[in-house]
């Protein structure tokens, strides 16, 4: 199916007036390609693969259809056990479409619950036996409620597979395929990704019936980044790169922005140097607990900071409409990563920036990068942070220092944003994500050790009958070479 004009409302595609009504109230009036290409199928309850570059809708191109079934098949005999289930590959994400689900669901009688990992399982299972109608989430929680018996899957009548080449990439196929075999096998099927490898397609396949494939682009344009985003590709030096964004992010018009790095140490560094530098930052990266995680994300969003530092664990749960320049600190490991990570600026037809660092160690896996995507960048200018080409490529004033001055350093900061306790597993109530242990600490009064609580001076008197007797000083062993005996003992 060829790419067509945008020139229909989501009243023109027969979406639900209540649908309709929520999504207007946030300005969401007119559907994208992809969106305008498969809710006619979708909503008629036809199987489809639903493939398009990242950034152009596909979330309501399958919430509409589902969340419309939805209410087509509640029934009182059903009860409140979940009618539809999307499953994503991240918690980010999760919470993401949870999120734009109840944004079209708000004027409807749907609950709608996000599901996945870091968080207490209690409140899911309360919801979970409270009811709900649409539950969204990562394999791994799915599978362990599922086994529980508190996620009841028989009436599920919708099943959405959505970035699933990522699925494929993080090695949960298995899990998937372990929960579509518990579902029932009369329902809908719409599978969305931005990349379709023959293994999704054999998936498709195996669990959908006679899908229609919707490929929402250009076929002359083999691209998988959208053309709105202007690429910068710069190899730089790895002593020179903190000043270097610094600089960068202080150009003219520049709003929210990602920083990608590869690793948790590179990320927490870097946000700590940027914050030093007067910059609004937050960090997202595995060693933080899940709480701190959907602070920074939420602290993001509300514009409280306006830099966000993050390993690829964000590049696939990160929807926000109004990031204008995305940061490659370190060179992507492949393609898809470097698609998904630029992929967060260009979004719902707005322009975006680009800008990728390569280290020297790095120009062949960006080569590759290059060549795979057919990319113009095949040998990196050397850049530094003084290169007058950053200042005039990118709209940054002249005269300005890696220092953010204090004049323009308003936003709130992380700070502002509260903490929310999420009952984390693995975590201390009260405490950090990290283990603690219970050092011995010395008593004041009695200058004995305690933990928790003061250690009783033993007596003579006090000892216990089956306390160990202490050891005796052993003598010296004395070698003796060249007998028969290795060793003896001298009294």
């Amino acid at each position: 199916m060829k790419l067509g004009v945008i020139i229909s409302t989501f009243a023109e595609l027969g979406v639900p007036e209540e649908i309709c009504a929520a999504l207007g109230e946030h300005g969401i009036i007119e559907a994208f390609p992809i969106q305008e290409m498969t809710l006619p199928i979708a909503m008629a309850g036809q199987d489809l693969i639903g493939q398009a570059k990242t950034g152009t809708g596909k979330t309501l191109g399958f919430g509409i259809p589902l969340l419309t079934q939805v209410l087509e098949k509640k029934t009182s005999d059903v009860g409140r056990t979940p009618l539809a289930l999307a499953i994503v590959p991240t918690r980010e994400l999760a919470i993401q479409v949870a999120s734009d689900l109840s944004q079209a669901a708000a004027k409807l009688d749907v609950e709608i619950l996000s599901v996945y990992g870091g968080k207490a399982y209690e409140p899911q299972i309360a919801a979970l036996e409270k009811g709900v109608d649409v539950v969204v989430g990562t394999p791994g929680r799915l599978i362990d409620l599922m086994k529980q018996r508190h996620l009841n899957l028989k009436n599920v009548r919708v099943l959405v597979l959505d970035e699933a080449d990522e699925m494929l990439d993080m090695g949960f196929l298995p899990d998937v395929e372990n929960l579509v075999s518990n579902l029932p096998t009369s329902r809908h099927t719409m599978l969305f990704s931005a990349t379709m490898p023959g293994q999704i397609v054999a998936l498709a396949r195996r669990y959908m019936s006679q899908p229609t494939h919707i490929r929402a682009s250009d076929p002359t344009n083999e691209s998988s980044v959208v053309d709105a985003i202007e690429q910068h590709v710069w190899r730089a030096h790895q002593m020179d790169k903190p000043e270097l964004v610094a600089r960068v992010l202080q150009a003219t018009g520049r709003g929210l922005t990602i920083i990608f790095c590869r690793t948790k140490r590179v990320a927490s560094s870097l946000s700590e140097d940027l914050s030093g530098r007067g910059f609004a930052v937050a960090s997202v990266h595995g060693d933080l607990g899940q709480g701190a995680r959907e602070q920074a994300l939420r602290a993001f969003r509300n514009g409280k900071v306006d830099v966000l530092v993050a390993t690829d664990v964000a590049a696939r749960g990160i929807d926000v409409a109004d990031v204008t320049h995305v940061i490659n600190y370190e060179c992507p490991e492949d393609d898809k990563t470097y698609v998904h990570r630029i992929g967060r600026t260009g979004r719902a037809g707005n322009a975006g920036v680009a800008i990728t660092l390569v280290d020297w160690p790095d120009t062949n896996r960006w080569q590759m990068i290059n060549r795979t995507l057919g990319l113009p960048f095949n040998d990196p200018l050397e850049t530094y942070s003084s290169s007058p080409h950053v200042y005039t490529g990118l709209n940054i004033p002249a005269g300005i220092t890696g220092q953010l001055p204090t004049s323009q350093q308003s936003r709130a900061g992380l700070g502002a944003e509260n903490l929310e306790e999420l009952g984390e597993t693995g975590k201390r109530k009260g405490g950090n994500s990290q283990q603690r242990t219970n050092k011995p600490t010395r008593d004041n009064k009695s200058g004995g050790q305690k933990s928790g609580g003061a250690r009783p001076a033993r007596t003579s008197d006090s000892t216990p009958k089956d306390a160990p007797k202490e050891r005796t000083a052993r003598p010296p062993r004395k070698r003796t070479r060249g007998t028969n005996s290795p060793e003896t003992t001298s009294d």
